[in-house]
C-alpha cells in the first residue's frame, strides 16, 4: 500500500469493529461468503467515535512456529479475537485454564485482521539466506498455486494479477538452484487422494465421507475438536509435504545430489505450513534414507516473506521476463493450479476419480463445475460416475463452517462421500501468509485471485487433468509404481494425533 496510515487513523478504523463483527457472523452461513468484505486501501477513514474500547487479544505462545506478535504495536483492539472466535471458531471453544499448549491452528488469519501489523508470520528469511550463501548446499524451492495470484499485489499490481513466470524468474535471480511447482505435487495428491476415495467407496464405506487433508490448519483443528471423527481424514499429505520427501529421494537420485546437501524451501500462502513442515512425522525421506534428522521440507516462506526477499535483493518483479519452472518436479496441470481456491481440490479430485473408475475423461460439466465454485462457506454438489453411481460432495471453507459439516457427520445426517475442508475463508487465496491487500481480507480481493486461478485452468490450458501430468506418470513408472503402493504410503501418506486431551472442549 502506497498511502501511509497514521496511528490515530488506525485507532479510528478499528473503532467500527462492531459493524464488522456483525457482517462476519452473517457470512458464516451456508450459501453466503465465508469472510468479510474488508476495507480496501482507499477506505481507511473510520467513524469518529474515538477513542476505541479496549477488547483484548488472543494468546500467542512464544514457541508458536507460525506467528508472533510485536507488543509495541498491539493496541488491544480485539480484531484477532474477532476472527479467531467468530470466523475460525477456535478461541472460546475451550475452557480456561488450558491444560497443555495454547490452542492455535496456525491459520494466520489474525495476521490479516490485525490493523497495526502487530501479528505477523514468524520469519525464516535469515535461515533461507544462509542456505543460499552456502556453496555446499543445493537449495530447491517450490511455489504454491495461490502465490502466483497474490505476490504481484506486494509490487503495486492489481489484486489477483498472475505473476507465475515472474515469480520463477525472481527466485532464480535470488539464487535458488532449482525452482519447482507445488502444482506438480497437487496433481500427485489428487492421484493418491482420488484413489483413496475409490477404495473407501468400494471396500470401506464405513469410513465415508472422506475428508481432504491438504490444509494443515484444518487438520490440526480436527485433531483438537474432531478426534472422534478423525478416521474420516484422508491419510494423504499436503502437496507441500508430498513434494518435500521427493526432493530428497527421487529428485536427488536423478540429479546425483546427496540428500544431506539439499535444502528444501517452500513458498506458501499459508502460515500453518510453517507448523506443518515441523511436525515430527514429516521426515519420511529421512526414515527411508536411514537418517531421521533429514526433514522433508526445511523452511517455509510466506508470500509476504518472498516479497521482502525479492525487495532485499533489489529486484523489480514487474520488469522480469517470464521464466519456466525446472523439469522433473515442475510440470503442473490446471487441476493442480485450482487447489489454491475453495472448491478447487474437490473439482480436481472428482475429475480424476471419474477417470480412475471409468478410464474415460470426465464430461465437460466437471471441467467447469460451478456447483463447487465461489466463496460460499458451505457448498454441496453431486456427480454421476458410471460404475459408482452418484457421488455426493461438500465443500467448506472457514472453520466455523467446518463445525456445521462435522456435526452432520456425527449425527449421521450427511449424504456425502467426499468433503473438502479449508481453514481460511475462500481457501489458500486468502491464506494467512498472503498480502494484506485489504484489511481485513475482502471478498473483492478473494474473487479476483480466484478468477485468475480458474483462468490458468481454463480451456487455454494444455492439460486440465491431474492424471495426464507426464512428470507424475514418470514418477509412478520409475519410482512409486502405482497410487497407494507401499512406497507411496511410506513417502506420501501420514498419520494424525488426537489433541483433544490438551484442552477441555466446551459443550
Amino acid at each position: 500500500m502506497k498511502n501511509k496510515i497514521s496511528r490515530r487513523n488506525f485507532l479510528k478504523l478499528v473503532s467500527s469493529t462492531g459493524v464488522l463483527g456483525t457482517s462476519v457472523l452473517a457470512a458464516g452461513c451456508s450459501g453466503k461468503p465465508s469472510g468479510g468484505t474488508g476495507w480496501m486501501p482507499n477506505q481507511y477513514e473510520g467513524s469518529k467515535n474515538y477513542p476505541i474500547k479496549v477488547k483484548g487479544r488472543i494468546a500467542i505462545d512464544s514457541k508458536n512456529p507460525s506467528i508472533m506478535r510485536d507488543d509495541a504495536k498491539c493496541i488491544l483492539c480485539g480484531q484477532c479475537l474477532e476472527v479467531c472466535q467468530n470466523v475460525m471458531s477456535v478461541y472460546g471453544s475451550y475452557e480456561l485454564p488450558i491444560k497443555d499448549d495454547t490452542p492455535c491452528v496456525h491459520c494466520g488469519q489474525c495476521t490479516l485482521w490485525c490493523p497495526t501489523g502487530a501479528i505477523t508470520e514468524k520469519s525464516n528469511i535469515n535461515e533461507v539466506v544462509k542456505a543460499l550463501n552456502d556453496p555446499t548446499k543445493f537449495v530447491i524451492v517450490q511455489t504454491a498455486p495461490a502465490t502466483r495470484v497474490g505476490l504481484g499485489e506486494e509490487f503495486g499490481l492489481e489484486a489477483g494479477t498472475i505473476v507465475e513466470g515472474k515469480q520463477v524468474a525472481a527466485l532464480k535471480k535470488i539464487g535458488f538452484d532449482a525452482v519447482v511447482d507445488t502444482t506438480y505435487s497437487a496433481d500427485l495428491t489428487i492421484m493418491e487422494e482420488a484413489s483413496e476415495v475409490v477404495h473407501r467407496v468400494l471396500k470401506e464405506p464405513n469410513k465415508l465421507p472422506q475428508f481432504t487433508s491438504c490444509c494443515p490448519g484444518w487438520v490440526k483443528f480436527c485433531e483438537y475438536f474432531g478426534s472422534d471423527i478423525m478416521e474420516h481424514l484422508s491419510s494423504c499429505k499436503s502437496p507441500q509435504q508430498m513434494l518435500g520427501p521427493l526432493t530428497k529421494t527421487y529428485y536427488a537420485k536423478h540429479k546425483n545430489i546427496h540428500p544431506k546437501d539439499i535444502v528444501s524451501v517452500s513458498i506458501m500462502p499459508c502460515t500453518a505450513k510453517k507448523y506443518e513442515c515441523n511436525r515430527p512425522e514429516m521426515n519420511a525421506a529421512g526414515i527411508m534414507l536411514g537418517d531421521k534428522n533429514i526433514r522433508d521440507v526445511d523452511y517455509v516462506l510466506t508470500t509476504r516473506e518472498l516479497a521482502r526477499l525479492i525487495k532485499m535483493n533489489n529486484i523489480d518483479l514487474t520488469t522480469l521476463e517470464d521464466t519456466e519452472y525446472d523439469s522433473i518436479l515442475g510440470e503442473g496441470t490446471g487441476a493442480g493450479k485450482i487447489f489454491g481456491t475453495t472448491g478447487g481440490v474437490m473439482e480436481a479430485a472428482v475429475r480424476t476419480l471419474y477417470w480412475l473408475v471409468t478410464k474415460q475423461d470426465p464430461p465437460e460439466v466437471l471441467l467447469d463445475w460451478q456447483a463447487v465454485r465461489g466463496l460460499a462457506g458451505v457448498k454441496e454438489a453431486s456427480a454421476n460416475v458410471p460404475g459408482v453411481g452418484e457421488v455426493k460432495v461438500a465443500v467448506c471453507s472457514g472453520l466455523k463452517n467446518a463445525r456445521i459439516i462435522m456435526e452432520r457427520i456425527r449425527n449421521h445426517t450427511a449424504p456425502w462421500q467426499f468433503v473438502e475442508f479449508m481453514a481460511c475463508p475462500g481457501g489458500c487465496i486468502a491464506g494467512g501468509g498472503q498480502p494484506r491487500t485489504s484489511l481485513p481480507p475482502s471478498d473483492e480481493v478473494r474473487t479476483l485471485r480466484m478468477q485468475n486461478l480458474y483462468k490458468l485452468d481454463s480451456k487455454r490450458s494444455i492439460k486440465r487433468l491431474s492424471h495426464k501430468n507426464k512428470e507424475v506418470q514418470d514418477l509412478y513408472d520409475q519410482f512409486l509404481e502405482k497410487p497407494l503402493s507401499e512406497k507411496a504410503e511410506q513417502l506420501l501418506h501420514t498419520h494424525y494425533t488426537d489433541r483433544s486431551h490438551q484442552l477441555t472442549i466446551k459443550k
